[in-house]
């Protein structure tokens, strides 16, 4: 709900062509936040990846989505009680290191960064990297905990775009149908105002369980509030074009290449 920033392609919400995110990098074999991955999305045309940050017992803030390694590496144990040359030791799928951020913006010097941060290690080293960078206008930050986005962005010396966590979203599900109530409008602008204070975009499910989330009323109701819209994770080129009719600002995909495909079909690449 604030203004226009770098890492958005358009001036206002629905204004530009959509963004178009890899999720974790694109990988068919697994490799999700790899080198390989985003280098593989980097090199489809892609600008905008997708990642997530956790942070070893020393500080080295690594491109990661569980709290555990052993789902996708040959490793075990927590990031959070590891070292970090105990988790270069790993590798994902058997073949690729672990990487860093400092390894991320070097390999990747023009893209742009959804840095999803899930934890509260991980707030000082996030702030840390971008400040050593300064990569303030390639960085989305992004949380399921509101708390959490909060300490990140109120600590950098720079406005940064942020996405809503999981209680402003909700929020804004709940109550901003109330907006077209005349006797309620005002009051529950307000409130969203402050529950959505600093952020950007709504980055958001299709559904939650069987609640739709993102329906025409939703996307016309983020943009009337200056909020973009971002969709997690699609992977169906129908649904994507379903989505994109409806307005959003960007979706975000396992499926690069189809959503480059999709975005192609529509004249809305690049």
């Amino acid at each position: 709900m604030t203004g226009t920033l770098p890492y958005f392609s358009g001036p206002v919400p629905g204004s530009g062509n959509p963004v178009a995110m890899a999720h974790r990098g694109f990988s068919l074999a697994g490799l999700e936040n790899t080198l390989a991955a985003f280098r593989a999305a980097v090199e489809l045309g892609f600008s905008h990846l997708e990642t997530d940050v956790h942070t070893t017992s020393d500080g080295e803030l690594l491109l990661f989505h569980d709290r555990t390694l052993g789902r996708v590496t040959d490793g075990h144990g927590r990031i959070h009680d590891l070292t970090a040359d105990e988790v270069r030791r790993v590798r994902i799928g058997g073949t690729e290191p672990v990487p860093t951020f400092d390894e991320l913006v070097a390999a990747f010097p023009d893209a742009r960064f959804n840095l999803d941060v899930k934890d509260w290690h991980s707030v000082p080293s996030v702030v840390a990297a971008i400040e050593r960078h300064q990569v303030h206008d390639r960085v989305l930050i992004a949380s399921f905990s509101d708390r959490r986005r909060r300490a990140v962005v109120k600590q950098l010396s720079r406005r940064t775009a942020a996405s809503a966590g999981t209680l402003a979203n909700a929020l804004f599900l709940v109550l901003g149908p109330l907006l077209s109530v005349p006797a309620l409008g005002s009051p529950v602008r307000a409130v969203l105002r402050r529950a959505l204070h600093g952020v950007d975009a709504l980055q958001v499910p299709v559904r939650y369980r069987a609640i739709p989330v993102v329906t025409p009323g939703f996307v016309r109701r983020a943009h009337q509030l200056g909020l973009y819209v971002h969709v997690w994770t699609i992977n169906n080129p129908a649904e994507m074009h379903r989505l994109l009719d409806l307005g959003v600002d960007g979706l975000v995909s396992d499926r690069a290449d189809l959503l480059k495909d999709v975005l192609q079909s529509r004249g809305q690449w690049g």
